[in-house]
């Protein structure tokens, strides 16, 4: 099962939750505060690539949010 990441939208509590593939979170609800409107969030993951260089992603890093949280080395 994939892991993933969640962002509740009541309490903004960033989690992580194992999911089984093709569920897009269907009955995950926050530790925090329980609440079951939550959404799916970019994850980074850890991995070298050639030169040093991190590997392209969603979203850009120009507007301020990279979802690296500036280790992307683009912005």
């Amino acid at each position: 099962m994939p892991l993933y990441e969640f962002e509740c939208r009541s309490c903004h509590k960033v989690f992580e939750e194992l999911v089984r593939s093709g569920n897009n979170g269907e009955g995950v609800s926050c530790p925090s505060c329980g609440g079951q409107e939550v959404g799916k969030k970019m994850s980074t993951f850890a991995g070298r690539m050639g030169q040093g260089k991190a590997p392209e992603h969603a979203g850009g890093c120009a507007d301020g949010s990279c979802p690296m949280r500036g280790q992307c080395g683009l912005n």
